[in-house]
């Protein structure tokens, strides 16, 4: 189905190429997951499947890619549209109409399908991808992960024979991401689609993959064969490589079927001591319990409100020093029966949220919970419609911004808001100075981030990972007291995210607070000292880690669901168990 023939391809300006030597075949109906760390060219290789590159992305393509017989070096985008259809990085670059529904039949519509079909394949879309509630909502209303199953629907409604899917679950919630997957296996295997995946949270993807394709070294086989020496890894497959088991488990329930005697070793060694406190912060040992919910409390998801760069780039600025932020015997947030009310929708009501000084806070939830709304109010975007929000004794929404961003700063869902410069070096001078930092500190957290992001390079050039990478470090460099994250890890592979890790388990350390909302199960068992499940708009869960995550089939960590009942959470500590 999809042919590459020695295929390179360099971008203007760049001294290498960024895809080498790739020689493969690709078969009809199987699902390619590509892996590698981030910037390798998995968005370039998928972008010479579509046709994007070179004729829309620039650069020159040495060999050839053929999709179905048709070259792509010779037809261009518009002539590849009935066979391949694409979801890129960025859903909101994807969309061309306003509504729900219209995004779904636009596709359709240009290829002239038939009224009576059009409408047949919207009602089928919108059921299969749990859109039905949302069908008449505007799209710029929706939360990011909202957003991203409408793109994924707007490409399959047309039928294509190929699909060219690039981080497609990395807004989404667990439950939606298991049935956007679900979704393309059955497609792959009733219809025999082809699916060519990149994705980072490969514990997501990796079990329902027929072949996995390696890069940089363009190496194609089993995913079992090339989990066994790749770097990039999912936490079952590390978890096997620590234990010795052969073959190496890609799913959960194969690994639960080897783990007795890792179980046996692991006996008596104080799982919960070690779940409880991540390295870096307070024990979370001592929280104020939450209300537990009430009995009418629903479970539709509630939209955040939307983010704009004209309401990010005042975040950028000098920060005051943790230690000095809050008060003696006063929390750093402070939330009492938060409400917010966006036109028809109530996005939070009657939220209660205590954060202290050097704790870190996972929000988790569906998409369009109520996390990001949560967000935008602790760091003044959003104005409460009840109940009252205060930051180191401030009240966010009334306060002046060059005093709030001392205290405050935030790493939106989409980094390039944050991000106005023409080059990664200018956006990193200009950190720097806003910041009072020394000057190079925040081009040194990029490398630290994400090695290889070039001085030179434009923001909007950069892959979603080193977009985000650049984002982080922008704010990072000015060290608020309390940072707020928004999915954080999405385009980042596992090596950055470790990084990543360690960079804010150090703040935590100095007393920085931290609250991140994030659908990364394993991001918030490594990382955070709470866990607080948002949903319908409400908390209905707010604990230590390892308490609630363990008792959630969804946002379990693979470890903690493959050595239940114990509650171990990540890789890292059972390998700390396990050593003399």
């Amino acid at each position: 189905m999809i042919r590459f023939e020695n295929v390179s391809v360099t971008y203007d300006g760049e001294a290498s190429p960024t895809l080498k030597g790739v020689d493969l075949t690709v078969p009809e109906g199987e699902l390619v997951l590509l892996v590698g760390p981030s910037g390798v060219g998995k968005s370039t290789l998928l972008g010479a499947v579509s046709g994007l590159v070179p004729h829309f992305t620039g650069g020159t393509l040495r060999g050839r890619v053929t999709v179905d017989g048709r070259d792509t070096r010779t037809h261009p985008p518009r002539e590849l549209a009935d066979l391949v259809g694409t979801v890129g990085q960025d859903p909101l670059a994807h969309f061309v109409t306003d509504t729900v529904e219209d995004e779904l039949a636009y596709g359709m519509e240009s290829l002239g399908l038939a009224p009576g079909v059009m409408r047949r394949r919207v009602e089928e879309t919108l059921d299969l991808l749990g859109l039905a509630e949302l069908r008449d909502r505007p799209i710029a209303t929706l939360s990011g992960g909202q957003q991203q199953r409408v793109a994924i629907g707007s490409v399959l409604t047309p039928h294509p024979k190929v699909l060219v899917l690039d981080e497609p679950t990395s807004a989404l919630d667990p439950s939606a991401a298991e049935d956007v997957l679900a979704v393309l296996q059955r497609l792959v295997h009733d219809l025999g689609t082809t699916v060519l995946m990149a994705e980072h949270r490969l514990e997501r993807v990796v079990q329902y993959a027929d072949r996995v394709l390696l890069l940089p070294e363009a190496v194609m086989g089993p995913p079992s064969e090339i989990m066994a020496v790749s770097p990039v890894r999912p936490p079952v497959v590390s978890l096997g490589r620590l234990a010795g088991w052969d073959p190496l488990p890609l799913s959960v329930r194969d690994a639960r079927r080897a783990a007795g005697p890792l179980k046996e070793r692991l006996a008596g060694r104080g799982a919960g001591a070690r779940a409880e406190a991540p390295v870096g912060g307070p024990p979370a040992a001592g929280l104020l319990p939450h209300p537990a919910p009430s009995r009418n409390r629903g479970l539709r998801p509630r939209t955040p409100a939307p983010q704009t760069p004209a309401g990010l780039m005042w975040w950028r600025g000098r920060a005051a020093s943790a230690s000095a932020t809050a008060s003696a015997g006063h929390p750093l947030v402070e939330v009492r029966a938060l409400g917010v009310r966006r036109g028809r929708v109530e996005a939070l009501r009657r939220v209660e949220l205590v954060v202290e000084a050097g704790e870190t806070v996972a929000l988790m939830g569906r998409n369009g919970a109520g996390k990001s709304t949560l967000l935008g109010t602790l760091v003044g975007m959003i104005t409460p419609t009840s109940g009252s929000v205060r930051v180191a004794g401030l009240t966010p929404h009334a306060t002046d911004p060059r005093a709030l961003i001392r205290q405050v700063g935030l790493v939106p869902q989409e980094p390039r808001d944050l991000l106005y410069a023409d080059t990664v070096a200018a956006e990193c001078a200009a950190a720097d100075a806003d910041a009072g930092a020394a000057p190079g500190s925040c081009r040194a957290l990029v490398s630290e981030l994400l090695p290889g992001v070039a001085d030179e390079a434009h923001p909007r050039d950069l892959s979603e990972g080193q977009r985000l990478a650049l984002a982080l470090a922008v704010v990072l460099t000015a060290r608020p007291p309390l940072l707020l994250l928004d999915e954080p890890t999405r385009g980042l592979d596992y090596a950055a995210k470790a990084r990543l890790v360690a960079r804010l388990r150090a703040l935590a350390a100095e007393g920085h607070a931290i609250v991140l909302a994030t659908h990364d199960v394993e991001l918030a068992a490594e990382l955070a000292h709470r866990v607080v499940i948002v949903a319908g708009g409400e908390v209905v869960a707010d604990g230590p880690t390892a308490e609630v995550v363990v008792s959630s089939p969804a946002f379990s960590p693979q470890v903690a669901k493959i050595l239940a009942p114990e509650p171990w959470l990540t890789v890292e500590q059972v390998e700390e168990a396990l050593r003399p």
